[in-house]
């Protein structure tokens, strides 16, 4: 190996783990992280791998969702992201989430006790010195002005951008449990679930349209010219989500389906609001869906107006914060390095993918060929036929047609999904009676690429 260290810019998620498949794979590894000297308009703490939005990792299921094939890809790749994860889940019915803080505490221990890794903490402003030859820039999508600045006077492209909200909190024992129930959506357990992990505040649909009403004509925070950029659909504020329709919301978070209310089980709600478990202790509840930009004088007044939510104390009340990331696409090669500085390689949501597990997944991969680099070596990216590999393509531009350089930009963040891979052949199970589509054939395709994906992760893992 080369004596030099990698240096790795930023202790979220991705630099994390980039960190931790580093310092595996034998490299040696100093990571910077400018928190808690210099906070960032949504964190809160100096630990690492600190959850700023949701708990949720999302769907834990691998046969059948790509975030959840996603999650057990990178298990079997030995993430340290998914090993903490699953060390601090609660009951999420199908989806994984985890104790925010003691997530970040176990993942702080862990990188800081690994004999590979040097944490160093303050701001790096600008671009990295010179003598860094192997650097990892995982600052997420909240970089600091004075990297991001320099980044973007190498790259000489317009920073592109996008608001990502943070939901309200709320103290399980002001909710009214004398109208609010317990259950998963069909009951489904998940992780650690129970198939009774969600709480559920129903609202017939005079309830539902007064509710609406309120959100529409709630103040809201205004931003400058400068900031006027795109929400990413994936986490519209839920007032954003209330102007696109009437409906638009209980076709969404607020859906009324696969829950039944035990107190009036033969009707049925016209939208029900759902609260998730926040903390192992089960003391705080995340409202799902329900990231807002709503002035935070109004905000309570306005979420009061849910049946079961009408006492409801904060922990925490939603916000927005500026997002950035890189035209990766243009300026990116099949390395994560920037074609301009290629010392530079890049890792996490700045890279162009959303979500927690996404930023993560590009933290491992980037990790590993940092390493490789070390030794004078090359490790290319996962087959596309991998959740993993499919991630990466879509933020390399594998998706995108050929473009001139006058047309219009249209890489935009994305989370994992099967509509990044390869399509695969299913045909009708022996002894099947009827016609076969719709739903059930639609799953017997998805389980085929997961059983697909996990044979092909193997070796790259």
């Amino acid at each position: 190996m080369t004596s030099s260290p990698i240096h790795i810019i930023g202790a979220g998620l991705a630099g994390s783990e980039a960190a931790w498949q580093a310092a595996e794979a034998g490299a040696s590894v100093i990571i910077h992280e400018m928190r808690p000297q210099k906070l960032t308009e949504a964190h809160l703490t100096g630990g690492f791998a600190e959850l700023v939005c949701s708990n949720s990792f999302r769907s834990d299921d691998h046969e059948h969702n790509a975030v959840g094939l996603l999650h057990e890809e990178m298990r079997r790749c030995g993430s340290l992201i998914m090993r903490m994860a699953d060390a601090h889940k609660l009951p999420a019915g199908g989806a994984l989430a985890v104790d925010r803080v003691a997530f970040s505490d176990a993942v702080t221990a862990a990188v800081r006790a690994h004999p590979n890794v040097t944490v160093e903490f303050g701001e790096i402003a600008g671009l990295p010195p010179a003598e860094w030859d192997n650097v990892i820039v995982a600052t997420g999508p909240l970089t600091s002005q004075p990297l991001a600045t320099a980044i973007q006077g190498l790259t000489g492209e317009a920073e592109l951008a996008f608001f990502d909200a943070i939901a309200p909190i709320v103290h399980a024992e002001s909710i009214n449990m004398d109208i609010a129930w317990a259950q998963s959506r069909y009951d489904k357990a998940g992780p650690g679930g129970t198939g009774a992990d969600y709480l559920n505040c129903p609202m017939d649909e005079a309830q539902y349209n007064r509710f609406v009403d309120a959100l529409l004509a709630g103040e809201k925070h205004v931003y400058h010219q400068w900031e006027n950029v795109p929400y990413f659909d994936g986490c519209l504020p839920v007032e954003v989500m209330a102007e696109r329709g009437r409906d638009t919301l209980r076709w969404g978070p607020l859906k009324p389906v696969g829950l039944t209310n035990p107190r009036n089980p033969t009707v049925k709600p016209h939208a029900i609001v759902q609260l998730r478990q926040d903390n192992a202790l089960g003391t705080l509840w995340n409202m799902v869906g329900f990231q807002t930009k709503l002035k935070y004088r109004g905000q309570a007044e306005i979420f009061r107006l849910i049946p079961g939510l009408e006492n409801a104390q904060f922990a925490r009340l939603g916000g927005l914060h500026h997002n950035t990331f890189l035209n990766s696409p243009k300026v990116l090669d099949r390395q994560l390095r920037l074609k301009a500085q290629p010392r530079l390689r890049f890792a996490g949501q700045i890279t162009g993918v959303e979500g927690y597990v996404e930023s993560a997944a590009i933290g491992l991969v980037a990790g590993r060929m940092a390493a490789a680099q070390t030794r004078g070596e090359q490790v290319e990216a996962p087959v596309t036929t991998t959740a993993l590999g499919a991630l990466f393509d879509h933020i390399l531009g594998g998706h995108l047609a050929a473009e001139g350089e006058a047309g219009p930009r249209s890489f935009q963040p994305m989370n994992v999904n099967f509509g990044l891979l390869p399509p695969v052949t299913v045909t009708k199970p022996e002894g099947h009676e009827g016609r076969w589509r719709g739903p059930e054939k639609a799953m017997a395709k998805k389980k085929a690429m997961s059983v697909r994906a996990l044979n092909d992760i193997a070796a790259w893992a």
